[in-house]
């Protein structure tokens, strides 16, 4: 087993997964999950109205980072290769000064972020479906004809909303710049109104 760390840093939520990774008997990857933690920092504050990481809002998830890097400094997780990731999504893909988040990021944790497309992040969504999701053979579902029917995948976000459609692999997906965050700034800022 490899000992494996992900952070996933969206437009409000920032998460972390640490786990032993390897492989059953058939090759499919298998997880032992040893921390999950997920915290609400709101990254993406004001970027759809302003282009720009808000200063707080920056200061509030490199702290929670920082506290990352802590629990994989606890956990043993060694930097480098693919034993650590970190993707950005909707917020820091939209922010025009997102460098002074990658830059933050490769300073806490020695890792160049990735800074996702909406297509690369509806294929993570679909891929993280199909975890722990497929028993034996006998134990799928099947459809006509005896094959796996096709499962939609929804990844609601804050700053972006994926479709993917696919059995295996996606076989369509689009990514939506709607969201949490985006509709809560646009039309429910000054709360829920009945003009809202």
């Amino acid at each position: 087993m490899t000992r494996v760390a992900a952070i996933d840093c969206g437009t409000n939520t920032i998460r972390l997964l640490i786990a032993e990774a390897d492989r059953d008997d058939s090759g499919r990857p298998r997880l032992e999950v040893l921390r999950r933690r997920n915290e609400i920092v709101r990254l993406g504050q004001g970027v759809d109205r302003t282009g720009l990481l808000d200063p707080e809002a920056l200061e509030r998830t490199l702290a929670a980072v920082a506290s990352y890097a802590a629990d994989c400094a606890e956990l043993g997780v060694a930097p480098g290769g693919d034993v650590r990731r970190f993707v950005a999504t909707s917020a820091t893909r939209d922010a025009r000064n997102r460098e002074d988040f990658v830059a933050g990021v490769r300073r806490l944790l020695g890792i160049e972020p990735e800074v996702v497309s909406g297509q690369e992040e509806a294929r993570l969504s679909f891929t993280g479906s199909l975890l722990g999701s497929r028993g034996s053979e006998g134990d799928q579902a099947t459809g006509r004809g005896g094959c796996a029917p096709a499962r939609l995948v929804v990844d609601l976000g804050g700053g972006s909303t994926e479709l993917v459609l696919g059995v295996d692999e996606p076989s369509a997906a689009i990514s939506l710049n709607t969201g949490s965050v985006r509709i809560t700034e646009r039309f429910l800022a000054a709360g829920v109104t009945p003009e809202a």
